[in-house]
């Protein structure tokens, strides 16, 4: 059992973890081991809030397909093992920052001081302005 945050829990079991040849630099050992974990998990299996799990959605982007599953590619690290943990901690990542609410942002309104430097500001501004236009043709 993974926790994610105090409301969310996930089972293990729920998690497929499959390993595929990595690509890219590596020598003969890409060639010849599997080390790259690709991570499967289907969120319809998650029981959480309907904003989590739009949250959710927006959160894993293009690592979330059509049905809801979250597939995640993890191969930064020569081993199945290494790769393997990645795989989980980031999608952990995911999860968690999913089920962070926003605080909802509270209109304030400027202070006069605030104003007042506001203005101080335009007027300064405009007084430089204002004393680059010399007289041309006099």
């Amino acid at each position: 059992m993974l926790r994610i945050s105090r409301d969310l829990v996930i089972d293990e079991d729920d998690i497929e973890i499959g390993f595929v040849r990595a690509s890219g630099p590596g020598g003969q050992n890409v060639n010849k081991v599997s080390t790259s974990a690709q991570l499967r998990f289907d969120t319809r299996k998650l029981i959480i809030p309907e904003d989590a799990a739009i949250r959710l959605a927006r959160v894993a982007g293009q690592r979330m397909t059509k049905d809801g599953v979250i597939v995640i590619h993890a191969q930064r690290f020569r081993t199945q093992e290494r790769n393997r943990q990645d795989a989980v901690d980031r999608l952990v990542e995911i999860l968690t920052e999913a089920m962070i609410r926003p605080t909802p942002r509270r209109a304030t309104r400027p202070t006069y001081a605030s104003k007042q430097r506001r203005l101080d500001g335009k007027k300064r501004r405009s007084d430089v302005k204002a004393g680059r236009g010399g007289r041309l043709n006099d």
